[in-house]
């Protein structure tokens, strides 16, 4: 039974570490056999637009509307990190696994504010008094300050709450996409809230991570500050540019 309706909020109830691995597992197992109707990214691209994020409500435009505000702020802002541009267009697109015909998780799987698993849920994380309901931090293997982790282990040897971000993340690792690393930074990080937004979990970061940071703020206020109901960027004239990027990153548009 959910502990509360918000999916948002469902997220620090249900994303226990042994959760988080079979979801991960499990969306493998989807992209793997789905093949995305042979369409790639343009098929999952559009896919998107029939999801409704129930745990962002501050709009009404549509997923690929706001792929498009989001790389075209990055454009404007950062007009020679074309990379930065394509990491802005593709950064939602793993919210198809809500969708019916990617697997059809629960919203609570999918969308929402990300945190490590496998340690004490930080008190900065909002709703934070939800944990009581999460069976990790009843688990003496998981409910330490560092749980399985060693001190300044680093981001990249966490294990994160799945949603959208992770999903994305592992696909675009398993196709050898060519972005530079802090691409995957901001696809894998953006929704961890706790870290680049409250100041959480530095005992877990090392040295990396503070490049990691820096990418992933310059990102999120171009994500966050570029929603609305009135910037609507025309898709048929932006398309051209974005296919492009999309070649010269990825050896083919088709997934696996």
């Amino acid at each position: 039974m959910f502990c509360v309706l918000s999916p948002s909020v469902r997220v620090f109830c249900h994303k226990t570490l042994p959760s988080c691995l079979q979801l991960r597992f499990k969306s493998i197992f989807i992209a793997q056999t789905a093949k995305f109707g042979g369409k790639g990214f343009k098929f999952m691209f559009f896919c998107a637009d029939s999801l409704v994020d129930e745990s962002d409500p501050d709009i009404e435009a549509s997923q690929t509307t706001h792929a498009f505000q989001t790389a075209e702020a990055l454009r404007e802002k950062y007009p020679n990190e074309d990379w930065l541009h394509l990491t802005g267009f593709l950064h939602d697109v793993g919210k198809i696994v809500a969708l019916p015909e990617f697997g059809g998780l629960p919203q609570w799987a999918v969308v929402g504010d990300t945190f490590p698993v496998g340690c004490a849920p930080s008190e900065v994380i909002v709703h934070h008094d939800t944990f009581a309901k999460n069976p990790d931090v009843h688990d003496s293997r998981y409910n330490t300050k560092l749980g399985i982790y060693k001190e300044h282990c680093g981001l990249d040897n966490v294990l994160f709450s799945f949603g959208h971000d992770e999903y994305m993340y592992h696909l675009l690792k398993r196709n050898k996409c060519k972005l530079p690393a802090p691409a995957f930074a901001i696809i894998r990080l953006h929704s961890f809230y706790p870290w680049h937004t409250h100041g959480g979990y530095t005992y877990l970061c090392d040295n990396s991570d503070e490049e990691k940071l820096a990418w992933v703020r310059k990102f999120n206020g171009c994500d966050l500050y570029s929603k609305s109901d009135l910037i609507k960027p025309d898709p048929i004239a932006l398309r051209p540019y974005y296919d492009s990027l999309i070649t010269k990153y990825f050896d083919s548009p088709y997934l696996e």
